[in-house]
């Protein structure tokens, strides 16, 4: 058995249509920029509510992806189908003076864009803002982890385990289904491996993620807005920023819907890069 495929009768792609004809847009599209080419694909994600965080029993969970907690969206949102690539933020770099990434061997344009921190995407998310005439940002954890589930509630979007085919990770045997001992060792090309049922491509594995929030090491149990990202009164944790999804290099268990991990503001790294959220209305 292959990932699952999306019913198009599927009760939770149709929040997602109804969602998209309530704002006057596609489930999916895109934005222009300036000079009329497209800037990255986006999915629609509509309002509703969701269980934050991690079950007792998941494999590998943390105290710092706990309690578990009700999120609420008011209203809908949009976010890019996949993390950014290397081409869409290259047009960026060739229209401004920011800093140049660190150069890698690995050139390919449809691979996600790495070695950013998250200040160099939110500068991007700037640019792309004033390209287009929308607001691009971040996403909050909270928008990451709703969009990711699309609606689900086990620890990926495609179940309890995974396959080889679903999600690109460094392999295991505790949440995997067969032989999956070992990954590629490097990203995939963004769209490559299944979407979930809202139409996001790796949300589990390939680059970890960033997001606008800092850091905390545990949840509070508090009904959460959703798009209101969580800002600390630690001087430390001001500078550290939570990262979602896992990457090419995280074991299984790094790569849950609910697991989440700490980055430095300025790091950059060969397993981090970014997508990002378009707001609706």
């Amino acid at each position: 058995m292959t990932a699952k495929q999306v019913d198009e009768f599927d009760p939770i792609v149709e929040r997602q249509r109804e969602a998209a004809r309530g704002a006057g847009l596609e489930p999916f599209f895109h934005d222009r920029l300036a000079d009329g080419e497209p800037a990255p694909e986006v999915a629609v994600i509509p309002p509703g509510a969701f269980w934050i965080g991690a079950r007792p029993n998941e494999h590998r969970v943390r105290e710092c992806e706990q309690p578990r907690h009700e999120a609420r969206f008011e209203r809908a949102f949009a976010i890019t189908r996949g993390a950014i690539r290397r081409f869409e933020y290259n047009r960026f770099l060739e229209a401004t003076d920011h800093r140049r990434p660190r150069p890698y061997s690995w050139n390919n344009p449809d691979y996600p864009m790495f070695n950013v921190t998250a200040r160099d995407a939110e500068a991007y998310a700037e640019w792309l803002s004033e390209q287009t005439g929308q607001v691009y940002r971040l996403p909050t954890e909270a928008e990451w982890e709703y969009a990711a589930r699309a609606g689900t509630d086990g620890m990926f979007c495609f179940g309890e385990k995974i396959r080889r085919e679903e999600v690109n990770c460094s392999g295991g045997l505790n949440c995997t289904r067969g032989l999956f001992i070992c990954g590629m060792g490097r990203p995939v090309e963004v769209g490559s491996l299944p979407p979930n049922a809202w139409g996001l491509y790796e949300v589990h594995g390939n680059v970890q993620e960033f997001t606008q929030d800092h850091w905390r090491d545990s949840y509070s149990s508090s009904v959460q807005v959703g798009d209101e990202p969580y800002r600390s009164r630690d001087a430390r944790n001001r500078r550290l920023r939570a990262v979602r999804g896992g990457s090419w290099f995280d074991s299984p268990g790094a790569c849950r819907s609910a697991s989440r991990a700490s980055r430095h503001e300025n790091e950059f790294d060969l397993n981090l890069g970014f997508r990002l959220v378009r707001e609706i209305g």
